[in-house]
Formats: structure tokens, sequence, C-alpha cells
């Protein structure tokens, strides 16, 4: 958002920012980067800048777990890979903290930085700000942090002034319609949404409840559509992905992989997150673009399971079982793998890991030793991704893009058609492709849900935003086995 401020103000027009406060005497960091932004910052007079700098904590469930009688099984591939450490320790690992403490320094850096640039200040000054902050509004404008100390009402009247006579204020919701929608002519580029756990079924976003995955047959009948699209030139892969399945990652990565192989180059955007699976997708693109901040890499593997045989021990519940097959109760929650379970869990993360890392290396360009020092399951800022070999450049859309029409052979400032791959469908084409099985890939695979499973989920989405007319829809969800997160 900083950066489409910047591009505004470049093109000779004014941007003030006004707020009550920047966190109520609490956190506001984050929100107070954003402003400085704009040509001026606004405050209202009991209102607070809360710079009080970057704080990471983490819960740690393992003593109640140990209380319950829950004991977790996890292995991973290596030892940065800590998405599970919240149920199997009680306090940071060392390579954790090395983690944590490297992406605050890395992310506090770039704060102090912009602050600095755009306030005119020197980063030392600024730090001391920080040390000291929260400040109240007073103090702010007397460090120089604000502009005007005043009311929303005040900030809009000086805006109408200095947009002169005959300006009209436009909500943000009629914005667009009058500056026109960008990207909406000439040769066209694809423009691919990878968002939220990756899974191989599933939708890409529920409208109803708002939580996202990015769904494997989706995003590759998208890949599939858009290279047998004759019109488009190349692909912008926009990815915001904690990373999921692996298996799910494997049926992405592949149709990148054939989009490259068909003519259509792609580049991938990355937002906030993509990492483990997140990265694994987008490893073998033409070129990958991530914003300073983004959390990217990660590259590495999780497996295992929660046993709850204890706690079940503890209230009283007895279980009884019969199998055919040695590993057959492998992933029962009711006890941990015998040792030959543990020899294949061990098996398939060695397997997994190793993909991974073959694919970032083909996709990169890396040696193999290269991989190994960024991998490990170790999360970068885009920043220290870069440096290391991981994206090709920092930035956000329009970098993305610029890079785009270079690959498809357009000039930087030629007009190109921005077009969503898969067409979105509306509410209730959602619903009765879900009721009637209707929802096929463009290859023809009908969703593996029966119709009933299929009836309970739409209505049950419909449920959601009425109150839970069928009771509290929502549940404890494990991750997938076998995840790259």
């Amino acid at each position: 958002m900083r950066d489409a401020v910047a591009a505004f103000r470049g093109k000779g027009k004014f941007a003030i920012a006004f707020s009550e406060s920047f966190g109520e005497f609490g956190v506001g960091t984050r929100p107070y980067y954003l402003a400085t932004a704009f040509d001026e910052i606004w405050l209202q007079p009991l209102g607070a800048v809360g710079l009080v700098g970057l704080h990471a904590e983490v819960p740690f469930l393992r003593g109640t777990l140990d209380r319950l009688g829950i004991e977790p099984s996890f292995a991973r591939r290596e030892e940065y890979k800590s998405a599970a450490n919240s149920l199997t320790e009680t306090e940071m690992t060392a390579p954790q903290r090395e983690e944590v403490e490297s992406l605050l320094t890395s992310m506090a850096g770039q704060i102090v930085h912009g602050i600095a640039e755009t306030r005119h200040l020197s980063e030392s000054e600024v730090q001391g700000l920080i040390d000291h902050g929260p400040l109240f509004a007073d103090e702010a404008k007397t460090a120089r942090l604000v502009d005007r100390i005043g009311y929303r009402d005040e900030a809009i009247s000086e805006a109408h002034r200095r947009a002169g006579s005959g300006a009209e204020q436009v909500p943000l919701s009629r914005y667009l319609e009058g500056a026109d929608h960008p990207h909406n002519k000439g040769p066209t580029i694809a423009l691919i949404y990878g968002t939220g756990l990756i899974v191989q079924g599933g939708g890409s976003a529920n409208r109803f409840s708002g939580s996202a995955e990015m769904s494997a047959r989706e995003v590759t009948r998208a890949f599939r559509d858009a290279f047998r699209d004759a019109k488009v030139r190349a692909i912008l892969f926009r990815i915001d992905s904690p990373g999921g399945s692996a298996v799910a990652s494997e049926s992405i990565w592949r149709e990148v992989v054939r989009a490259r192989e068909r003519g259509k180059p792609v580049i991938v955007s990355m937002g906030d997150t993509a990492g483990s699976g997140g990265y694994y997708v987008a490893a073998p693109a033409d070129k990958i673009v991530a914003q300073p901040a983004t959390l990217t890499g990660s590259i590495g593997v999780l497996a295992g399971k929660l046993v709850i045989a204890q706690l079940l021990n503890k209230i009283g519940v007895t279980t009884d079982s019969a199998e055919r097959g040695a590993n057959s109760g492998m992933f029962s929650t009711l006890r941990d793998f015998s040792p030959a379970e543990q020899q294949r869990l061990d098996t398939f993360l060695d397997l997994t890991y190793r993909g991974f890392k073959e694919h970032v290396a083909a996709g990169r360009h890396l040696s193999e030793d290269q991989v190994e020092a960024v991998a490990k399951g170790r999360v970068w800022s885009g920043e220290e991704a870069k440096a290391n070999g991981l994206v090709d450049a920092l930035g956000g859309y329009a970098v993305a893009l610029q890079l785009a029409k270079e690959a498809a052979g357009l000039a930087a400032d030629a007009p190109a058609k921005l077009v969503v791959f898969p067409r979105e469908k509306g509410t209730a084409e959602l619903i009765f492709d879900r009721v009637f099985d209707r929802d096929h890939d463009s290859d023809g695979t009908p969703a593996p849900a029966g119709a009933v499973e299929r009836a309970w989920n739409a209505l049950s989405a419909v449920a959601v935003p009425l109150g839970g007319l069928f009771g509290d829809p929502s549940v404890l969800r494990m991750p997938p086995w076998g995840d790259i997160r």
C-alpha cells in the first residue's frame, strides 16, 4: 500500500493521512508506517502514535497437552521447521529463536529506514523515538512524526482547500468508477490467485465465511486454461499462502512447469506470506517478486499426529481395534508410531524434502549446497530471500506486472489486459455446482465429494452468516498428514 500511495503521489497528486489514533495508547507501528507514505499526517488531539517497534510472542501448549494426556508425535526436515513447536516444546528452540530474531531485525530495519526517509529524520532519531514510544499527539508533532493535530472534518476541509474549487469528495466504493479500471485493454496477461492453505480439493474462497483455501483443482485448471488460451502472452501468479498439502503443492508446481513448457512465461508476485508449499509452487517461475517483508522460503516438511490415548484413559474411555496390515493403524490417534511406522514416516519426510530442494535448485538455478544452505525449514523475509537467491526482485504488483510485460515481449509503457483465470462464478452458481455435482475441472474430472456431503457443505456455508442455524460449524482441524508448511 505504501508503494501504491507513492505511485499516486508520483503523478503530482497530494495525499493526506488522518487517524484518530495510531493505537489508542497501544501498538500502532504498522499503521503509522503506512501513514508515512503520505504528504501530511493528521492526528486527533487525544490520539497517540503507538510507534513501539515489533514484538513476536509464541504460545506453547506442551504443558497443557501433558496435563491432558495428549502426546504430540511429529517429525520435521529440518531444525528450522517450527510449525509444530507450539505443540512439542515449552519455549523457543535455538533455531526458532534465531529465525524469529532475524525476521524481526529485517522487518524493523525496513520500518525504521522507511520512516526516516519519508519524515526526513535520521535512522538513529527514529530508533530513539521507537524506544520512547508510544507518543502523545503533542510529543509526536514536536518529534516531526505528524504534521497537524486536528479532527477528521478539519483534515477533509484542508483536502478540499488544496484540491481547489469544484473538487468533489468521492467514497472509495465509487473512486474506481471515476478513475477507470486499469489494465483493461491490450495484449492479455493471465492473473491467477493462489491464496490460503493449499489443499487438493475444496474451493479458493468461501464467500459466506470469508475463509480462503488454495485449491489445487482450481489453480491447476486456471493454469491449463491460461496456457491453452492463444491470447495469453504471460501469466502473473499472485501467491499468499503459508503452505499446506505436499501433494496439492506438487500438482500446482507441475502446471507452472507445463505453462512455461508451452511458451507462457510465469511471473510470481508474493503477498504477505509465500512460505513452504507457497514457495514450492513459486519455485519454477521465470521470475519471483516479493515485498521486503514477505515471509517466504521455509523449504522443509513437517508431518505427525497428536496421540490422545492417555487423555481417553483419564476420562474413562476405552478402545479396542482389529487390523489387517502391519501399518494399518499408522494414522490412528490412539497410539504413537511403531518403529516400522516411524521408519515409513521418516522415508516420506526424506523423499518430500529432497524433492522440494531439487525443485528449488532446478527453478532457481542453484547448486545442491546453495539450496541446503537456505533450506532446513527456515523462513526468510523477502529482503533476506533476495540476498539468498530465492527471489529476483523486491516490490509488489507493479514490479511483477512490468516483469510480466517484459517476458511477454511488451514495452514497459505498453497497455496490457489483466484477465483473471479461472472465470469467477456467482454465488448461486457455486451452490448449484456443489449440490448437483457440477464442480468439474477443465479435464472433466468431477469433484470427489458425494451429493449429500456437497449439499450439507453448501447449506452449512449459508448458515454461517445467519448465526449458525445448524450449530457452530467451526472445528479445531489439525493439519493434513504430510504438510509442507
